[in-house]
C-alpha cells in the first residue's frame, strides 16, 4: 500500500513538528506553499500559529480559494489550534477582516483560554484515540462554543475553570483540536488522521 501524501500548510506556524509526526504516523509529508501542490494531496494539516497572519498569507499566495475547493470536495483536513480557527465557519473575537477556509460547522472563540502566559497542559480522554489519555498542550488556544448537528465532540477539558469546554471535534473528513499534539511526541492523533485519509 502506498502511504498517503499529507501536506502541512507551510506559510507560518509549527510546520516541522507536524511533518515529523505525520511521517512517524506512516504518511509521506510535505510542506505546502504553492497552489499547484494542493491538487496532489490525500490530506492536509493546518498547523498552529497566528490565525490572522495565516489568513492573510493564504490570500497573498493565492492559496485560499483552491483550499476551499478541496475542502468542499472532501479533502481530509486536520487543524490544530490556529488550524481549528481556519476550519471554523464562524469565529468570535477575530479581526473584522478575518476570513476562514470554513467547512467545519462550529463557532470558535480565538484566544479563549487567555494570553501566552495562560498556556497550560492537561490530560484528556479523546474519543477514537486508544491507549489512554492524550496529553494536551494549550498555547493561546481557541475553544468551540457552538457545534452544528453533524459535528462530533471528541474531547472536553476535564477540570479547572474551563471544565467542559469543547477542544476536539470532527465532522466527516475534518478534524480539529484546540491543542498541539505535535509538540508532545505522542503521534496517536496524527495516526488517527492518517487513517482518515485512507478512507476517502
Amino acid at each position: 500500500m502506498i502511504s498517503p501524501l499529507v501536506g502541512v500548510l507551510a506559510v507560518q506556524g509549527d510546520v516541522r513538528e507536524h511533518v515529523r509526526a505525520l511521517e512517524e504516523a506512516g504518511a509521506r509529508a510535505i510542506g505546502v506553499r504553492r497552489p499547484e501542490e494542493i491538487s496532489q494531496l490525500d490530506g492536509l494539516v493546518l498547523p498552529g500559529g497566528e490565525s490572522t497572519t495565516i489568513d492573510k498569507l493564504l490570500r497573498t499566495f493565492d492559496l485560499q480559494q483552491p483550499l476551499r475547493e478541496r475542502i468542499a470536495d472532501g479533502l481530509p483536513v486536520y487543524g490544530s489550534c490556529a488550524g481549528m480557527i481556519l476550519l471554523a465557519d464562524q469565529v468570535k473575537d477575530g479581526r473584522p477582516d478575518q476570513q476562514t477556509l470554513g467547512g467545519l460547522d462550529v463557532t470558535v472563540r480565538r484566544n479563549a483560554f487567555g494570553r501566552q502566559v495562560d498556556s497550560f497542559e492537561t490530560d484528556l480522554e479523546m474519543t477514537g484515540i486508544e491507549g489512554g489519555p492524550v496529553h494536551a498542550v494549550f498555547i493561546r488556544a481557541p475553544w468551540v462554543e457552538a457545534i452544528g448537528p453533524d459535528v462530533r465532540v471528541l474531547a472536553t477539558v476535564p477540570d479547572g475553570p474551563a471544565a467542559g469546554r469543547v477542544v476536539a471535534v470532527q465532522q466527516g473528513a475534518l478534524l480539529a483540536t484546540s491543542f498541539h499534539p505535535e509538540v508532545t511526541g505522542d503521534h496517536r492523533i496524527h495516526r488517527y488522521f492518517v487513517t482518515q485519509t485512507l478512507r476517502t
